[in-house]
């Protein structure tokens, strides 16, 4: 109960005219956990409350908690025909692809059709057509727990992360490790830039700051094999797409981490998945949601499933084998959230004068603007991009 009330979330759990709700589970306790052993392998360097990192994004944006709509607003919990459903549109596709999902012209509002189709549909029906259209989105139901446990620490002050994620999840695993003293050269592709970019610049900057940009283009001959002897420079690679995605511009995890190197695959289900999904949906289709009045599931907090993954994935890259081999770690953000619930916890008012509100801390070091240090890092490998 401690760590829910100081972390945030109760202030972006809740109705937006009802009070703060204690949700279930118990991720603050479990993220506080991650960022004292982070703070033990970095020597001290490292000295952050995991808690308070759930809630976070919202002391620089103003969200706030919308009950069945999520505090970023746009993802919705749904019923369906046999439950609850969470339903996600957050990119400038997804409008048309609801459309095919509910087989229906969608107009600017896509949400009173969805709900007509999601009424008379089965949760089952909802997982099976959004994983083949690729939208996100997916029934509440229990989620096995399997999470990966860490290894003997590691520390990584002096080495390289490589990262090809965007958003939060992976950028935070990045950002930890960069305070800890590795190097991080985040890469983006000129047609998918991070989508977090567009977002408040203020939070952006306090996950990216201090690291390095590099822009390559996979589909040009001279780049992919820059992209290449880029990942092999690397000592951790940070992923946070469906594995095809890396697979198709030529590299191979499991040949980097034959060679010794760790690779974080963050995922919405799990590598062998080829469902989608963002924080909102994922952490409540894995069932962390409240329900105050027993039935109708509430959101909790603001995406909390990107900042909960995102401490395991630095905790994860702070392990590594006694031998110094390799390893792959698949951490589902699905299974990160499932593992933090209780049997038997449940949804509680919260004292409002016991409740803080989420809190910010202050950037430090600019963000790079995108590829602005291509030419460098390539030269300093000794590869011309063409």
């Amino acid at each position: 109960m401690r760590d829910w009330l100081d972390s945030g979330i109760p202030a972006l759990t809740g109705h937006r005219d009802g009070p703060p709700l204690v949700p279930p589970g118990s991720a603050a306790t479990v993220a506080r956990r991650y960022t004292d052993r982070v703070a033990a392998i970095s020597g001290g360097r490292v000295r952050l409350d995991g808690a308070r990192l759930l809630a976070e994004r919202a002391a620089f944006t103003g969200f706030r908690r919308g009950g069945t709509i999520s505090a970023g607003r746009h993802c919705r919990l749904l019923p369906t025909a046999d439950g609850w459903a969470a339903v996600s549109c957050a990119r400038p596709d997804d409008p048309v692809l609801l459309g095919a999902l509910v087989c229906a012209e969608i107009g600017d509002d896509p949400w009173p059709a969805v709900a007509d189709w999601l009424a008379t549909h089965t949760g089952a029906e909802l997982a099976e057509r959004a994983e083949l259209l690729g939208v996100a989105a997916g029934p509440i139901e229990a989620v096995g727990p399997e999470v990966p446990e860490p290894l003997g620490p590691r520390p990584v002050a002096g080495l390289r992360v490589v990262d090809f994620s965007a958003l939060w999840a992976g950028p935070l695993c990045a950002h930890l490790l960069g305070l800890a003293g590795a190097r991080v050269i985040k890469v983006e592709t000129p047609v998918r830039p991070d989508g977090a970019r567009r977002g408040n610049p203020e939070f952006y900057r306090l996950l990216h700051g201090g690291h390095e940009s590099v822009v390559l283009d996979p589909g040009a001959g001279s780049q992919r094999r820059a992209l290449r002897e880029l990942v092999e420079s690397a000592d951790i690679v940070i992923e946070a797409s469906r594995p095809r995605a890396l697979a198709g511009f030529g590299l191979d995890a499991a040949e980097f981490v034959e060679s010794g190197g760790t690779w974080i695959s963050i995922t919405a289900h799990g590598r062998a998945s080829n469902r989608i999904g963002f924080g909102d949906d994922i952490a409540a289709t894995a069932g962390l949601v409240a329900r105050p009045d027993g039935r109708t599931p509430l959101f909790v907090g603001d995406a909390i499933a990107d900042p909960l993954t995102g401490l395991t994935a630095a905790v994860l890259a702070m392990s590594a084998p006694a031998d110094g081999s390799g390893r792959l770690w698949d951490i589902p953000m699905s299974a990160v959230v499932a593992a933090t619930l209780d049997t038997g916890s449940t949804t509680v008012p919260a004292d409002e004068s016991a409740v803080r509100a989420p809190r910010r801390r202050e950037p430090i070091g600019a963000a790079p603007e995108s590829g602005r240090d291509t030419a460098a890092v390539l030269a300093e490998l000794g590869v011309r991009p063409g």
